[in-house]
Formats: C-alpha cells, structure tokens, sequence
C-alpha cells in the first residue's frame, strides 16, 4: 500500500491484517481522489475509521490543510503513528467513531467513512454527523461500502461501484 499522488506520492504504508478491514484499492483511491480534487485545498479532513490512515494521509498529500484520525484498536493506532511518521498536520484520536461524533465540537470540510463492511456502521455515522453539525458547508461525505444501504439526506455528486465495492459522495448544500 502507497500514497498515490501528492506531496507525499510513493510513501509506502503498513497495513494490517485484522478481520473486518481491507485497504482501499489504488484504482479506487485514484478516482476517489480525481473526483475530489476540487475540494482538496486548505481543507479540514475527518478520517473516522482511519485503519492504516491510507485515504487521510492521501488528503493531507494532496493539500488538505490537515486531517483528524480515528480509531478505536490500539494495535491499529501504532500502525498508523508509524505511517504518519513522515507526514505534517495531523492529529491521532484513539476514540469509537460514534464518542467522537458525539462529543467533538470541530467541523470538517471532506469526512472519510470507510468503516468495517460487516458493521454497517455508514448511515449511524451521516446520522451522528449531521445531528452534531459536523460538516461544514459545501463540505462532503465520502462513503466506502459493500454492502449497507447507504441513504443520506444531503445531495449525491458520485456513485461508483469498483468490483464488490461502491462509492458514495454526499455534499452540504
């Protein structure tokens, strides 16, 4: 597994092997990140289910002004210091997903939801996102899944199935 394209283009980084978790796709990190240039910028990421930290630390490479990381495995946070040992502007929480949304009071501009397929944890994350007024305006929420029955009530930009997996892009408007 590698950053793809950025500042930080070529950085390799660790996984793991731990059930329920999968790196994203390179070809699938590259049209995620093809659709979401425009949005890059100076942005503020939320990386909810951070894992190895692949999607955020393709963010931050790609200008994002910085990136929180969350996850809740202790094994998994070392994994992802370690991967982000080369990197600036960021900050590690080892948190559950829905502690943090519920008791965060910072706002996002592109949040990462690329959680365990198994859970269907997606629509109580845009849930808990939306009831805390997480996102900021124009801001988005890219979901990973196989599975779940993705539905939110922000408007859909992109859809896009790779393989088993989809993609869903949910802007503020």
């Amino acid at each position: 597994m590698r950053v793809i394209s950025g500042k930080y283009k070529g950085l390799n980084l660790d996984g793991f092997n731990i059930d329920g978790t999968r790196p994203t796709m390179d070809r699938v990190k590259e049209s995620l990140f093809g659709s979401i240039q425009g949005y890059l910028k100076n942005s503020v990421c939320l990386d909810l289910f951070a894992g190895s930290g692949s999607l955020g630390i393709e963010a931050l490479s790609n200008g994002a002004s910085k990136c929180y990381f969350i996850d809740n495995n202790i094994e998994i946070i070392k994994i992802l210091k370690n991967n982000l040992s080369n990197v600036d502007n960021y900050e590690i929480i080892n948190n559950s997903y829905d502690k943090f949304l519920n008791n965060t009071n910072l706002k996002f501009d592109i949040i990462f939801l690329d959680p365990p397929y198994k859970y269907n944890l997606i629509n109580h994350s845009i849930e808990l996102i939306l009831k805390n007024n997480l996102l900021n305006e124009n801001g988005i929420i890219i979901c990973e899944y196989e599975t779940e029955n993705v539905e939110c009530c922000l408007e859909l930009i992109k859809e896009k199935k790779y393989g088993s997996k989809y993609i869903k892009i949910y802007k503020n408007s």
